[in-house]
């Protein structure tokens, strides 16, 4: 295994960071021998064992740490968390916080709206972010969590199956995992596949890899070669296909990144960016105005920053709804209306507008939202972390006991009137 300082950030040979990618605690202690504290290293080693998602970190990734500040560097902190950062899990939480696998019809497909579907396709990826959605069934089991099997690739016949016989659906978002993961000819048999349906009109393929591994835009031809097709083929039957990505902060745009970003505005292709709001990370206005900034400057739309969901093992990244609420409103104005993201609280009924909530209680730290068009009548909670919250309400969430008498109350009908009592 190499060192550290052996390590080339500019490496654009995508095979060569797959094969340096570091899968075990005892890699990634052998790279950073003589770079961080021994006392630093065990706290990783720790944290790894306290958290629902694997290691997978691969060099470029590594190289932008700041690893003289690591304790408090916002790219170390979505990959490697270290003990003393953890909190206990809030009360309310649920392995399947959006609850996926009560709106899969058939295993690998998510029907929650009316015209859309999220086809999981595969379970793997570039790298594994801590704070992933999808921790139930992405990345290899942990001591916290035994994963879902459902993205392999024998389910997919089934899921396609679903889409034609569903004709309401017209919008599939193909994720898992990481699309940049699949080989090149499984890539071009899916997107023909989903283009031949002809109730279907969009399609957004969806892979991290443009912010953690943008080489594989530039190095991998096959690949992009196979993307390139299936967006054109889309261009001609009339049909939008995009890519969607995901970057957390404004270091992460690197000029492998413009490459890579330019290569895909020189072909064509709309480039939409998902940002997850993560405390220590990018939770202050500067570090999002510079990375909405820095993502118009290379041509992909801010498109959502989304509150962070209750994940196992992640409670520390979370932040109030009325601190995402203040920085809606502090970065809205920076910069054009256009390339402005909207700010989402995701729910399993569905994404919500961040200023939407029908009631706030933020002493007790619980919200709630509306989603008539996917679950009418139906509440959906957003819970503050209990550090934000004051001692009395921790210690009543703590024992259960708010939770116990008031939660069936927020869920009626009447739950408007809860606000003023």
């Amino acid at each position: 295994m190499q060192r550290i300082s052996d390590v080339d950030a500019m490496q654009l040979n995508n095979a060569w960071q797959d094969r340096n990618a570091i899968t075990r605690f005892s890699q990634l202690q052998a790279l950073l021998a003589g770079v961080v504290p021994e006392e630093a290293l065990e706290e990783i080693k720790m944290g790894l064992q306290r958290v629902g998602m694997s290691i997978r970190l691969n060099p470029y990734v590594i190289t932008l740490v700041d690893w003289t500040h690591f304790k408090t560097d916002p790219i170390r902190r979505q990959f490697l968390p270290m003990s003393s950062e953890l909190e206990p899990d809030h009360p309310c939480l649920t392995v399947d916080s959006l609850e996926e696998r009560d709106h899969s019809p058939v295993p690998g497909l998510v029907h929650r709206y009316p015209n859309k579907a999220l086809f999981l396709v595969t379970s793997v990826c570039p790298v594994y972010c801590q704070y992933c959605t999808r921790s139930y069934a992405v990345g290899s089991d942990t001591a916290l969590v035994q994963k879902d099997h459902v993205t392999s690739p024998q389910f997919w016949d089934g899921a396609l199956d679903y889409i034609r016989k569903t004709p309401q659906i017209e919008d599939v978002v193909i994720s898992g995992g990481d699309v940049s993961r699949l080989k090149a000819a499984h890539l071009r048999a899916l997107g023909n596949a989903l283009l031949d349906i002809e109730h279907v009109r969009r399609l957004r393929f969806a892979t991290k890899a443009l912010s953690v591994q943008p080489m594989k835009f530039l190095d991998d031809k096959e690949w992009v070669e196979a993307f390139l097709e299936i967006f054109e083929r889309g261009g001609t039957l009339f049909k939008h296909v995009c890519l969607h990505t995901h970057f957390n902060h404004p270091r992460e745009i690197t000029p492998i990144v413009e490459r890579a970003a330019r290569l895909l505005h020189e072909a064509g292709v709309f480039v939409r960016n998902q940002t997850v709001l993560l405390r220590g990370v990018n939770d202050d206005a500067q570090t999002l105005i510079d990375l909405v900034r820095a993502l118009g400057r290379v041509q992909i739309h801010p498109y959502y920053v989304y509150m962070c969901d209750m994940i196992r093992g992640t409670e520390h990244f979370r932040l109030p709804l009325h601190r995402g609420q203040e920085l809606e409103k502090q970065i809205r104005g920076s910069t054009a209306g256009f390339d402005t993201p909207l700010f989402i609280v995701d729910t399993p009924g569905g994404k919500r507008d961040i200023h939407s909530e029908e009631f706030y209680d933020q002493d007790l730290g619980i919200s709630g939202f509306l989603s008539p068009v996917v679950s009418p009548g139906q509440v959906f909670h957003y819970f503050d972390p209990l550090r934000s919250l004051g001692a009395s309400a921790q210690e009543t969430w703590i024992t259960g006991r708010w939770r116990e008498n008031n939660l069936a109350r927020l869920s009626s009908p009447a739950f408007t009137s809860i606000a003023a009592e």
